[in-house]
């Protein structure tokens, strides 16, 4: 995990340098694992995110929009009441822990000054955030820890705070000499890496592992050397943040790794780093506890049709075999003469066949000879006219996998505020039923989610159908340009201008290839036209459109290009 305790000591001088004496605003939680408080310091305001995901637990200043839900959880509501208004006095590391402890000074509810602790706790799945009173008697937490659970401590309020078991590792600062590292160690077990994270608080087995790769031939002075080189920038409080992408897999620290080869991109803050590094990640993962009925759903629709697909498929080739049938009665026809009465079948010579050679005919015994022709017509009549019927519902089952496909790609990208357009659309076109709970409102215009391409200009990204279709028929005007993944489901992108620039036109263009099922291939295609070559056809699915005119470029999508244009 890269947010060790060194990370959280920088993490912890970052906010103390930025927010410090700063007043809590708002607080808001976004998530079931998320506190995001609004404080106004330095005469600006800032969004700090505190959060104890099992996965992506972090603390971090965010420039990102956080959508909340409506009725606020408990424990916000206990945070608002005890919090907001209040002076963030300081912000504390815990020891070398990933422990940050945030002093706040408000006001009780007759006016009286008090002093509140929100301590967070950035351990993976054990991670929490939880209040104290000045006392550290526990006033609430985000998790309740039952003694049942963890017989070390129990978090619920009424209860003191008891801090995580401690360690017992050396302080890494306090190291100063060739000897205390040397000491911490035994050369000849190997592993120095794993030793290091064992005996030294605070560090990470990425910090272990550069120490041995910049200490290369493994001695005593070379592990002392490179563990205080790696050390330095850090004890100088210069921080390099840095997100690396190695072997296909992303990493961050608040220091260059030379032993991850890969490709490295430098951030000026480590709020930044962790913005970037956790996005779309965070939320993707929020959005999914949230959606897996509709998921299933969608899965299940498509599979469905896919079926049926495959069986309206057989069904055309059988009926195609209507010739077949046409056949058989006028050979019937021409040989009526020789059929027996009750005959079960006749051998006659096929006509057709360029050899002349005979073929057998099934016949009903009940039937006479020109009842037997005339129901052999009949199949062939009723086969013709499935072929046109089949054919019909090739292609409205066609609609529907083409439908379901877009909705199931949307879902991939999708905010909250989407997942419940998305659940509004289906509800409206008759595959779901309205949730109960689910208030009358008076219908909203869909939330736009708009970029900033490199010289300004506004581009315009729908993140579902309904986006899509007030993006492209309503909000455009005609001589804007508009985007889209050629045969690929995907987004509906517009540029506000008439004539954008070429770097606006291939950034609208990444956004498109971003936004799309090609979202990880390479090459994609992308078209573009002007709006007013954009049609709905009548009675089409929500966010079908035909278009003419198109130019078509070809796009390797970029996140991290995605991430500069979001945060302009």
């Amino acid at each position: 995990m890269a947010f060790d305790g060194l990370f959280t000591y920088a993490m912890t001088n970052e906010l103390q340098d930025k927010i410090a004496s700063g007043r809590i605003s708002k607080v808001y939680q976004p998530s079931k694992y998320e506190i995001l408080l609004h404080i106004r310091a330095r005469g600006s305001n800032q969004k700090l995110l505190l959060c104890a995901h099992p996965s992506y637990a972090r603390v971090h200043l965010t420039a990102h929009t956080y959508s909340s839900p409506q009725t606020p959880p408990t424990f916000c509501m206990f945070l608002r009441k005890h919090l907001e208004g209040g002076i963030l006095e300081t912000i504390s590391q815990v020891d070398m822990e990933r422990i940050i402890e945030m002093r706040i000074r408000s006001r009780n509810e007759i006016g009286d000054e008090s002093i509140k602790i929100l301590v967070i706790e950035v351990m993976g799945r054990h991670s929490n955030i939880i209040l104290l009173d000045d006392s550290r008697k526990i006033l609430a937490s985000l998790k309740h820890v039952s003694s049942a659970v963890n017989r070390h401590r129990t978090v619920a309020p009424g209860f003191l705070y008891v801090a995580p078991p401690a360690q017992d590792k050396v302080n890494p600062f306090s190291l100063e000499t060739k000897e205390d590292v040397s000491t911490l160690l035994e050369f000849q077990t190997g592993n120095l890496d794993k030793q290091l994270v064992s005996t030294v608080a605070g560090i990470s087995p990425d910090f272990a592992k550069e120490i041995v790769y910049r200490a290369g031939e493994v001695n005593e002075n070379t592990i002392s050397q490179a563990f205080f080189e790696v050390l330095k920038p850090i004890r100088e409080k210069k921080f390099s943040p840095e997100m690396i992408v190695a072997n296909n897999k992303e990493y961050y620290y608040l220091i260059h790794l030379a032993y991850l080869k890969g490709t490295a991109q430098t951030f000026i803050s480590l709020s930044e780093l962790l913005d970037r590094f956790f996005f779309g990640k965070a939320e993707r993962d929020r959005v999914k506890q949230q959606i897996n009925d509709l998921e299933r759903f969608i899965v299940n629709e498509l599979a469905k049709n896919k079926k049926k697909d495959k069986k309206l498929i057989k069904s055309l080739a059988d009926a195609k075999n209507a010739d077949t049938y046409q056949k058989l009665g006028e050979l019937v026809t021409a040989n009526i003469y020789a059929i027996q009465p009750r005959a079960e079948e006749v051998e006659v010579i096929d006509y057709y066949d360029e050899n002349g050679r005979t073929v057998t005919i099934p016949l009903n015994p009940l039937k006479s000879p020109s009842e037997n022709a005339q129901s052999y017509f009949l199949k062939y009549q009723k086969a013709k006219n499935a072929v046109i019927h089949i054919e019909e519902q090739l292609e409205k089952n066609a609609e529907e996998i083409r439908y379901f496909d877009n909705l199931y790609q949307q879902i991939e990208n999708a905010s909250q505020k989407d997942i419940e357009e998305i659940r509004e659309e289906l509800s409206e076109q008759g595959y779901m039923k309205a949730r109960k709970n689910a208030k009358q409102k008076k219908p909203q215009k869909p939330v736009i989610e708009t970029y900033l391409s490199t010289d300004g200009t506004e581009i315009l990204v729908g993140k579902n159908n309904k986006q899509n279709e007030y993006i492209t028929n309503k909000l455009s005007r005609r001589d804007d340009v508009w985007l889209h993944t050629k045969d690929i489901p995907g987004s509906h992108v517009v540029i506000r201008s008439q004539e954008p620039s070429e770097q606006t036109l291939q950034e609208a263009a990444n956004l498109a290839a971003y936004f799309s099922k090609a979202k990880s291939s390479s090459s994609v295609p992308v078209d573009f036209t002007a709006i007013r070559y954009v049609k709905k056809p009548s009675g089409a699915k929500p966010g079908f459109v035909i278009y003419t005119n198109q130019q078509t470029l070809y796009i390797t999508p970029d996140e991290n290009l995605v991430w500069k244009l979001k945060k302009k």
